[in-house]
C-alpha cells in the first residue's frame, strides 16, 4: 500500500521542497532586525522564540513563536487537503488514512529540518520546537494538545524552555502509541524526537553542566 501511496499523485512531490523553503525563512532573524540585534550573535545565538524573548522583547518573540508554527502547520494543512481531495472518490477509508498520515508526516518533516538547516543562514537554524508543534497539532490534533500541555507543565515546574521542549517531543511517540495512531504516525513521532533531541545538545550540555538559563534569566 505504501508504493500505492507514494504513487498518489506526482504533484505532492513539490510540496516537500516547498516545505523545506518556508520552514527555512528565519523569523527570529527578520523580526529582530529593526532592533539593531543580529540574532545569530546575541544570546544563546539561537533564531528560535526563546532567544529572541531575550534579546529582543516579548513582541519579536511572539511574532516569532507564531511564524515558526504556521512554517509547520500550513504545510501540512495544505498537503492534507490535497491528499483529501486526491483520494475522496477513488480509494478505500485505509488507504485514505495512510495517504494522509504518509505524505502530511513526510511534509511536516521537511518544514522542521528547513527550520533546523535554513539554505538562507548556510544551513544552520533553530531547534525546532516551535515548527515541529505546528506540524503536530495539523498532522494529530489530539496529540498537539497533549504534548502542549507536556511543555507547560514541564516548563512550569523546571523554568527551563529546553527541558519542555525536550520532554514533549520525547513522549510524542508513547502519545501515539496509545492513541492507537498508525505505525506511519509512530515513525513520524520518533524522527521528529530524535531530530529536535539532538538540536537541543548544547542544551543537554548546559543543563548537566548548571549554565543553561531560565525563564527570566539572561
Amino acid at each position: 500500500m505504501i508504493g500505492d501511496v507514494l504513487n498518489l499523485n506526482p504533484y505532492l512531490y513539490l510540496l516537500i521542497p516547498t516545505a523545506f523553503l518556508m520552514g527555512s525563512i528565519p523569523f527570529g532573524l527578520i523580526f529582530t532586525r529593526n532592533k539593531g540585534i543580529d540574532i545569530r550573535e546575541t544570546g544563546s545565538k539561537n533564531i528560535g522564540a526563546t532567544n529572541v524573548l531575550r534579546s529582543a522583547g516579548k513582541m519579536p518573540a511572539v511574532l516569532t513563536l507564531l511564524a515558526d508554527f504556521l512554517k509547520g502547520a500550513v504545510p501540512v494543512f495544505i498537503t492534507g487537503v490535497m491528499v483529501e481531495t486526491m483520494t475522496a472518490h477513488s480509494q478505500t477509508p485505509e488507504f485514505i488514512i495512510v495517504s494522509q498520515d504518509v505524505w502530511g508526516g513526510i511534509v511536516g518533516l521537511a518544514a522542521v529540518l528547513g527550520h533546523m538547516f535554513s539554505i538562507f543562514l548556510k544551513f544552520r537554524g533553530g531547534k525546532g520546537v516551535a515548527t515541529g508543534f505546528g506540524v503536530v497539532i495539523v498532522y494529530s490534533p489530539v496529540c498537539g494538545i497533549i504534548i502542549l500541555l507536556v511543555w507547560i507543565a514541564v516548563v512550569a515546574i523546571s523554568r527551563y524552555v529546553s527541558v519542555g521542549g525536550i520532554a514533549a517531543v520525547s513522549v510524542l511517540p508513547l502519545v501515539y502509541l496509545l492513541l492507537e495512531a498508525t505505525m506511519v504516525k509512530i515513525i513520524i513521532g520518533v524522527m521528529l524526537a530524535v531530530l529536535i533531541t539532538l538540536r537541543h545538545s548544547s542544551n543537554i550540555k548546559n543543563l548537566i553542566a548548571g549554565t543553561e538559563s531560565k525563564i527570566g534569566g539572561k
